[in-house]
């Protein structure tokens, strides 16, 4: 950190970077740093960007693969959380490292808007001074998240060796995440409709390939959007394990996710036609069909009041023992009554 209360973030260009500086920021600079591209543009305006001992104020500068980008980005006001003693479920807890089935609504770090209730907060609580520091007053611990009203799997940083291992599994994509969902409609791979969207693409066992670029969406910041020509590369495999309905009105589908971005399944789910159920944000409107669901299932569906998605798997190498570690997660009670329902 700066004299001036900045902290230096390095981006390292990747392969095939776009012709524009900006642009290439936007793409390369970590997800984590939260910084637009609008941003990004201001910053270079500013002359806090460089490369090398020469300061970048073109946003329009040719940058190549491998360039080390330094940009000195605001410290964020200190956000020192509280223990607090809310309950959580513990399914592994090891010198290194805990992992815990999160519940829906559960937020997993403070932040200006929810400064308390949250997954830190709790592990403050329940760690003491265990957890790592790497992620700073605001994350301690946190090596990846999931949103606020997915339940599931989540993996915690107990130590600094082991935030710096499980995070190089993540950016390595090697972590095993699959996602349990619901959703509207049934993404089989034989559907012909399913070839003509961009980025669509089949594999063996009925899966459905996604793959695309996201990035914020153009004019609602808190969205994301599918791109092709911008953004953070991006890859679902969806594989249909059960249709609901008769005929099938909805799905229950396994997830894998090959990289790990913001809304990501939410996101690429709607982009192949199939919202999940409950999705405030990106679910849309299909029609379904009540006198093809069992009796109140219609109104179950429209009622459910979150995202059905629930991260069941969770599979990494342990980064201190080298012990390969798998677990999975029920559903909650909510999508299994649901689903239930839905079997009639």
């Amino acid at each position: 950190m700066d004299e001036g209360g900045s902290v230096e973030l390095v981006v390292v260009i990747g392969a095939n970077p776009p012709d524009r500086l900006d642009k290439a920021l936007a793409r390369d600079v970590p997800e984590e740093a939260s910084l637009s591209r609008s941003r990004l543009m201001r910053m270079i305006e500013a002359g806090v960007v460089s490369r090398g001992d020469a300061v970048l104020r073109d946003v329009k500068a040719r940058v190549a693969e491998g360039d080390q980008i330094v940009l000195l980005v605001e410290a964020p006001e200190a956000l020192a959380a509280e223990p607090e003693d809310i309950p959580l479920v513990v399914v592994h807890e090891d010198d290194d490292l805990i992992v815990l089935d999160k519940p829906a609504g559960l937020v997993v770090h403070p932040a200006p808007g929810t400064p308390r209730g949250t997954l830190v907060n709790a592990l403050l609580h329940h760690c003491g001074d265990s957890l790592s520091g790497i992620g700073g007053a605001r994350r301690p611990g946190i090596v990846h998240r999931i949103d606020k009203e997915t339940s599931g799997l989540l993996v915690v940083a107990k130590s600094d060796r082991a935030h710096h291992g499980l995070a190089a599994q993540f950016e390595a994509h090697t972590v095993e995440r699959v996602y349990l969902a619901l959703v509207q409609g049934v993404p089989d791979a034989g559907d012909p409709r399913l070839r003509g969207v961009p980025g669509v693409g089949f594999e063996a066992g009925g899966v459905v390939r996604i793959a695309t670029r996201l990035d914020r969406h153009r004019f609602d910041r808190q969205k994301q959007a599918v791109f092709f020509d911008r953004g953070r590369h991006a890859v679902t495999r969806a594989r249909v394990l059960e249709g609901l309905g008769t005929p099938p009105q909805l799905a229950l589908v396994e997830c894998r996710l090959e990289t790990g971005r913001t809304h990501q399944i939410r996101v690429h789910m709607a982009h192949a036609g199939h919202g999940l159920v409950g999705d405030p944000v990106y679910g849309g409107r299909r029609k379904v069909s009540a006198t093809a669901l069992p009796a109140g299932g219609a109104e179950a569906v429209a009622a459910f009041p979150r995202q059905a998605l629930h991260a069941a798997v969770l599979g990494f190498e342990h980064p201190v023992s080298g012990a390969q570690m798998r677990f999975e997660a029920e559903l909650p009670d909510d999508m299994a009554g649901l689903l239930a329902l839905l079997r009639g």
